[in-house]
């Protein structure tokens, strides 16, 4: 994947590579109460939509796929964080952007995600995407809060 300028000087966003991983985990620790353990970022290595916002360092990452759905694919934000001292610089509004872009390409024309009910900063991100709120998934996460099911028409 090309690399392309983004928020802030000198950052790009670009697919995700081997050496990112110990950084990207690192972000998900400190971001979100049930982080992914390091493995399942391995597993999204060499997908089209895991992409990094790269500066001097990773400050931030997307992760995206797509899944059959009754013949047509449905995209899938699967997970999405920036450090915390880069947010409110436009970066995960770029991130989004390009994954978006990425599953656009691979023919999707619906995108979906969960999120939690408490983070009112995320869902507001995408509700700037378009993102609508479809359903509400009862005690999704570990700690019992519900995941919000939020659904983009492309």
């Amino acid at each position: 994947m090309t690399t392309v300028a983004s928020p802030g000087d000198g950052l790009r966003v670009r697919q995700a590579e081997r050496a990112d991983l110990l950084a990207v985990h690192r972000i998900e620790q400190v971001s979100f109460p049930q982080p992914w353990p390091f493995d399942a970022f391995e597993r999204y290595l060499g997908e089209p939509g895991f992409l990094v916002a790269d500066g001097e360092a990773i400050v931030g990452y997307v992760v995206a796929d797509s899944v059959p759905n009754h013949g047509r694919p449905l995209g899938h934000i699967k997970d999405i964080a920036v450090r915390e001292r880069h947010r409110g610089a436009g970066i995960g509004s770029t991130l989004l952007e390009r994954a978006l872009g990425v599953l656009d390409a691979r023919g999707v024309s619906s995108v979906k995600l969960e999120v939690r009910e408490s983070n009112t900063g995320a869902q507001r991100l995408y509700r700037e995407f378009g993102f609508v709120h479809r359903r509400t998934v009862p005690r999704y996460y570990s700690d019992g809060e519900d995941a919000l099911v939020l659904v983009c028409d492309q």
